[in-house]
């Protein structure tokens, strides 16, 4: 074992988040301590490369690199061959893409990152969730692409923001007890609306642990039998309005959003 974490210097042309974000994935698979890791962004010229490398290689360290332009990449090839440790992660899967297709890559540092109108669609949907989180602005929710339903704590908000990041418009619609849920959730195509359900005994666990947060205690709230009765409540909702029901407990946000979509892609077609 070192004494010192071992350095993995992420180098790139471009700003080094795609390397970084790979690096952080492998140290994950050691203990902690290992490895610390440093970013080397937009290295301009073969010299520049070079001098980076020697500067920052001692006696124990390791270069992952996500260089497009082909004479840092042939550069980084050499050092690479004289010793130098290095992980190659883009040029592998970009070679292989073109020889798949026999499209020659471009080659432009940085172009992940180009602001285009997707970006300014992410940005807008962003905007547009947390304008119809909870509830809020109902009169807009004819221009939703998605609207979420489901009872308080069922990851409505969270799964909410990261379609929305994928440039989806979502608004999500809080079920409580005893309320009646707005108008204009019942005039929606049911095919862009979601019912989120999760099990009681998540649930419960989730709100008392709320309850603690926050330092005080709502009747019924956090009580295993009205939570019954919410949840029952709830569905009957869904059933009214005839959307699909997604499970939400012990899964990640990311599982939950990709059903949802997939359900979405199936109602496209049919539509189409």
């Amino acid at each position: 074992m070192h004494k010192a974490p071992i350095a993995i210097h992420v180098i790139s042309d471009s700003l080094g988040e795609t390397g970084e974000t790979v690096a952080l994935a492998a140290v994950s698979q050691f203990q902690p301590n290992v490895f610390r890791i440093e970013r080397l962004p937009k290295v301009t010229s073969p010299a520049d490369l070079r001098e980076q490398v020697t500067r920052h290689c001692g006696e124990d360290c390791i270069f992952f690199y996500t260089l497009v332009d082909q004479e840092l990449r042939d550069e980084m090839q050499r050092l690479v061959q004289g010793g130098v440790n290095g992980v190659d992660l883009l040029g592998p899967a970009v070679a292989r893409l073109a020889e798949v297709t026999g499209v020659q890559p471009t080659g432009e540092a940085g172009r992940l990152r180009r602001t285009d109108e997707g970006y300014f669609d992410r940005i807008e949907a962003m905007e547009y969730a947390v304008k119809h989180d909870d509830g809020r602005n109902v009169e807009g929710l004819l221009e939703a692409d998605i609207v979420l339903l489901g009872v308080s704590r069922s990851s409505k908000t969270p799964i909410s923001m990261y379609l929305a990041f994928k440039g989806w418009r979502v608004a999500n619609v809080p079920l409580a007890p005893g309320m009646v849920p707005p108008e204009e959730i019942f005039t929606l195509d049911p095919r862009k609306v979601f019912g989120l359900v999760t099990s009681v005994d998540v649930l419960l666990a989730i709100r008392r642990e709320r309850m603690k947060e926050l330092g005080g205690w709502v009747p019924g709230y956090a009580e295993r039998e009205a939570i019954e009765g919410e949840l029952a409540e709830a569905r009957a909702v869904m059933r009214k309005i005839g959307c699909l029901v997604v499970h939400t407990d012990n899964r990640a946000v990311e599982e939950s959003a990709q059903e949802i979509l997939r359900h979405i892609g199936v109602a496209q077609e049919m539509k189409d």
